[in-house]
């Protein structure tokens, strides 16, 4: 009988050798495709300085080989992965192993490590044997059997600690990873996969993941979603949370109403565990931008972009990689990446545009009124922009963008213009349709529009669609959270200012202080307030964001706008501008 995940988890205890100057930082499962390849696995990060990056690789190929030769994984590949002061080190293994694997891996850098530092290591004899035994106790064959069957019917595997499910939605089934089924027994005829389609990239891609949605529930469909908020089938919330990365995915697509779906994919499930399936029939990158780097050796935007783009990873022989054209870093990363590609712009001059029309490739594009599908041979205008509201009337142009991304997924996930058409259109910039993301509410005569954008590239956007409304006088409501750099937040103060604002509250997120103290960072956005010529008069504190909102909708009179970035306390600020709606 297979064994429990948590008694396999702590079956050995492995001496890493370490020092100041080269530490093991993180282990973890790699469970499906993600930023090093598309192999289940594992991976660890080191950190070092004072070393020659290449003895380090050498020494984890030459050891990581010897151990898996050991313990009988001749089969099972290496891979590295180079970053400034560190290096991630990875195997493959069997996807019935994947504990084992974090053991072998391991096992494989204590005799690095050992090396490396001038110790004496552990006897190799030994160290094999040990992890054999819990080879012997993690092993699964019906896993592998059944994972290798539905590779011949052509259906999905989805696979965590407790359960197996093969087929997705509405052709799914699951079983108890410790009570499988053989592969004669599994009623094939009844499964099969549906359209999914992963959504990334740094900004947009909640929205993103919300109108396409719409649009599917618009053409007839039991459409789901997962995102940072939630996981949803219809207008059933299977539950709150971020759900952006495999758990979510799973819960998703293991529900049995469900049709067609789209999955929300962020930084930290792509680099934490990887991906859930691989057989997608479409991938979106949003746009590639500065944000919570320093984690997991991704250290520059550039190494962002190579991380979001491992959603390529998982789309089936036939799938659709869909790319905003007017993101450097995109188009950057897509001239390495082998995949089918649709590109959309803002520009209809784009290059890329010019170019995927010309090689009668389907892309999309605005012409300065409505939104334009090429499929390849006919052009189609879908949509007026002005009737999409979330573009409030063409001044939001990251939400025209985001609708672009939605109409090629739509149209790669089989979607028609009516669908596309009634599906943005009937999207409200609303706290019901898309919260968070630029809700308006009125009161007092003034224009108050709550939005989570919480990084220069998402505030920057925000704030220059604000721009574009007229009003009297513009407040902002700004706050951080304290893991962030000093610059980090004059960044996203500076980024503020593009709303050329007559007053910025500053407001204290006790909640996210993070290490710093209390007052730390409204500090440095008053100073940098200052440095943007806001003179003293128009720099407001406040002890919590829900004070801020107090404050500022004590000072609105008719005309106003505010803009108020909100990072916490979101659903009683939300509750409160409902109460004090005109």
């Amino acid at each position: 009988m297979v064994e429990s995940a948590e008694t396999i988890e702590d079956a050995l205890t492995i001496h890493i050798p370490s020092a100041y100057n080269l530490i093991m930082d993180d282990d973890r499962r790699l469970t499906g495709p993600g930023l090093l390849w598309d192999k289940p696995g594992a991976v660890l990060d080191v950190v070092f300085q004072d070393f020659d990056t290449n003895d380090i690789v050498q020494q984890w190929r030459d050891n990581a080989r010897r151990v898996l030769d050991a313990v009988g994984w001749q089969n099972e590949e290496i891979i590295e992965r180079r970053f400034t002061g560190g290096a991630s080190l990875a195997i493959s293994a069997p996807m019935d192993q994947l504990y084992s694997a974090i053991f072998v891996a391991q096992t494989a850098w204590h005799f690095c490590a050992a090396t490396l530092l001038g110790e004496a290591s552990d006897d190799f004899n030994t160290m094999v044997n040990d992890l054999k035994g819990v080879m012997v106790r993690e092993a699964n064959p019906p896993l592998l059997a059944l994972i290798e069957a539905a590779q011949d019917h052509d259906v999905d595997v989805l696979c965590d600690d407790d359960e197996l499910s093969l087929g997705l939605g509405i052709g799914s089934k699951i079983w108890p990873i410790t009570d499988l089924p053989h592969p004669d027994d599994v009623p094939w005829q009844h499964l099969h996969d549906i359209p999914v389609a992963m959504i990334t990239g740094t900004n947009g891609k909640t929205t993103t993941t919300r109108l396409s949605a719409a649009i599917a529930k618009a053409a007839g469909y039991m459409a789901g979603l997962t995102s940072t908020d939630l996981v949803r089938v219809g207008d059933d919330i299977l539950d709150r949370g971020d759900y952006s990365g495999p758990g979510g995915g799973r819960m998703l697509l293991r529900d049995p109403r469900l049709e067609i779906a789209y999955l929300e994919v962020a930084r930290g499930g792509i680099l934490r565990r990887g991906l859930p399936l691989r057989q997608a029939r479409a991938a979106l990158v949003t746009n590639v931008a500065a944000d919570h780097l320093g984690q997991y050796g991704i250290n520059t935007v550039e190494e962002l972009a190579v991380a979001k783009f491992a959603v390529h990873r998982t789309l089936a022989n036939d799938g659709v990689l869909i790319l905003n054209a007017d993101d450097t870093y995109v188009v950057a990363e897509a001239a390495r990446t082998q995949a089918t590609i649709w590109w959309f712009s803002l520009d209809a001059g784009s290059s890329q545009i010019a170019s995927a029309r010309q090689a009668g490739s389907p892309c999309a594009w605005y012409d300065g009124t409505a939104l334009l599908f090429f499929d390849g041979h006919t052009q189609t205008s879908v949509v007026n922009v002005r009737d999409i509201p979330v573009t409030l009337g063409g001044a939001a142009r990251y939400n025209i963008s985001n609708a672009l991304g939605a109409l090629c997924l739509s149209r790669a996930m089989g979607l028609g213009d009516d669908a596309i058409r009634n599906g943005l259109t009937g999207f409200q910039n609303d706290s019901r349709d898309n919260p968070g993301r630029c809700n308006e509410f009125v009161i007092n005569g003034a224009r108050v529009f709550v939005d989570f954008a919480h990084n220069p590239h998402s505030i920057s956007a925000v704030a220059d669609a604000m721009a574009a409304i007229e009003a009297n006088r513009r407040f902002v409501l700004l706050g951080h959270a304290g893991d962030r750099s000093d610059q980090d937040i004059r960044d996203v103060t500076d980024s503020a200012f593009a709303l050329n604002p007559d007053f910025v509250v500053a407001a204290e997120n006790p909640e996210y202080l993070r290490g710093r103290e209390l007052g730390e960072i409204t500090a440095l956005i008053q100073a940098q307030c200052r440095t943007n010529g806001l003179g003293n008069d128009g720099i407001i504190s406040a002890g919590t964001p829900s004070e801020g909102v107090t404050r500022i909708l004590r000072l609105l009179r008719p005309g106003d706008l505010a803009l108020l970035l909100i990072l916490s306390e979101r659903d009683a600020i939300i509750e409160m501008l409902g109460e004090a709606a005109d």
